[in-house]
């Protein structure tokens, strides 16, 4: 099975209201996840990918996207998810950070949701030991938790600088 669907992620006009954000939510594992949708390109079946010598576990690899070469980063070995599954649920989000294209594995990507700020809330500092530097927040929906990950942030931390090196060539 392939998935190719191409998110038209439409931005808003000034006139839009400032407070209400749009989240592409996927699945990780047990958790829900949301992402800003700007960030989205599109969505895309798993598929096998090229592997690079010598790059952290989460890394896949790379694969040719219309002449572009992708690097993929599994988001739930990056996690530490447990025991990684690829099956026809498995997905990969392509996004576009800045111009920089890289992809993210995940197990299944749910809905596009709206979001205003009444509904997300911080991060409670008294969890320890889950790094929340990534984590803009949490929203609650119809009883369901998402957890809202700066994903431009994430890529662009100190241990994914291996993607920069690896999406050169």
């Amino acid at each position: 099975m392939s998935i190719n669907t191409e998110v038209s992620a439409e931005k808003n006009g000034a006139g839009a209201s400032m407070n209400a954000q749009e989240f592409l939510t996927f699945v990780l594992g047990d958790e829900s996840y949301g992402i800003d949708i700007l960030k989205v390109q599109e969505i895309r079946g798993y598929d096998a990918v090229t592997k690079i010598a010598n790059t952290p576990d989460f890394i896949k690899g790379v694969v040719n996207l219309r002449g572009l070469i992708v690097p993929i980063v599994d988001l739930r070995i990056k996690f530490g998810l447990g025991k990684v599954v690829y099956d026809e649920f498995t997905v990969v989000i392509i996004l576009n950070l800045n111009g920089r294209v890289v992809g993210i594995v995940v197990d299944g990507v749910s809905d596009v949701m709206n979001l205003n700020d009444s509904q997300i809330r911080n991060v409670p500092d008294i969890v320890a030991s889950i790094d929340t530097k990534y984590i803009t927040g949490l929203a609650t929906v119809d009883e369901k938790m998402f957890i809202l990950v700066d994903i431009e942030q994430l890529m662009n931390s100190q241990e994914m600088e291996l993607v920069d090196a690896v999406s050169v060539h």
